[in-house]
């Protein structure tokens, strides 16, 4: 079974190789890189995340949303994206009691990963370097 998934309506940037992303209901254009993520995090809000996560066919309940805000919280102190390993630890202090690891609860928000759906939701640049637990 062959999934697609498309998050995203390319429309080349005027002098890059760079593109621009429709990003929330009111059309606009947000720049991202060739990959999708964020040129400028800062371009970031809450209408862009709903609209990327309907894109992704992922509906956001209170737990994504405390996901989110915790990365977006992270690079705000620190100005990159968390490692994995740090949402995963996240998950699991807010999760009390669950028999079910960080990792798997992420990933069961996040079925295509952390940097495939969880950065770009949060509006981050592309990771350099990334740990996925």
């Amino acid at each position: 079974m062959s999934i697609e998934l498309n998050l995203f309506a390319w429309v080349p940037h005027e002098n890059t190789r760079r593109c621009n992303l429709r990003d929330d209901c009111r059309g606009k254009k947000i720049p991202v890189d060739q990959y999708g993520y964020r040129l400028d995090p800062e371009d970031w809000n809450e209408a862009a995340a709903e609209e990327l996560a309907r894109k992704a066919g992922v509906t956001l309940t209170p737990l994504h949303w405390d996901v989110l805000q915790f990365m977006r919280a992270i690079l705000d102190e620190h100005g990159v994206a968390p490692d994995a390993r740090f949402v995963f630890r996240f998950l699991e202090s807010q999760t009390f009691g669950k028999s079910k690891s960080g990792r798997d609860m992420f990933f069961e928000l996040f079925p295509y990963g952390y940097t495939g759906q969880a950065c770009r939701i949060a509006g981050m640049r592309q990771p350099r370097a990334w740990s996925t637990g």
